[in-house]
């Protein structure tokens, strides 16, 4: 198997909140959305976030509702500066986020802050100056130093 992710599907107990938090509140455009079920966003080249409906997705993997339980995940957001991490939060917060953990330098010399959207599903939003990705899409993790 090639080492790659393609699509990241979520549970979303609320599929209307989780469009409207992405959608209206952060001003993402859906590659697909199918109403009452799934919508997918391309968040990179090749990648895909899908936000499916909880009910169908534990019916999709012929499970119950124990299995469309989401625990344990953060998905991460890089930008180019300690400011930007500020701006970024204050805009998910303005469209109905939940703050997790303020942002504030973080134990690796970074700089993070953690928002949950409408269904819980958490976002880091990060300045790693160690984090760069090349022109030909590799990714480049360094120390960080201060």
């Amino acid at each position: 198997m090639n080492q790659s992710v393609h699509f990241i599907t979520l549970s979303t107990p609320d599929l209307n909140a989780a469009r409207d938090f992405y959608v209206s509140g952060l001003g993402w455009t859906p590659l697909m959305d199918v109403p009452g079920e799934i919508i997918f966003f391309q968040i990179a080249p090749g990648t895909v976030l899908g936000l499916f409906e909880a009910g169908r997705f534990a019916a999709d993997m012929e499970g119950g509702p124990e299995d469309a339980r989401l625990a344990g995940l953060t998905l991460s957001h890089n930008v180019a500066s300690p400011k930007e991490v500020d701006v970024v939060v204050d805009q998910a917060l303005k469209a109905g986020a939940r703050l997790v953990k303020s942002p504030k330098k973080a134990d690796f010399g970074g700089y993070h802050g953690h928002v949950a959207d409408p269904n819980g599903v958490v976002w880091e939003i990060c300045h790693n100056p160690g984090w760069s990705v090349g022109e030909d899409g590799t990714v480049r993790l360094g120390p960080v130093e201060g």
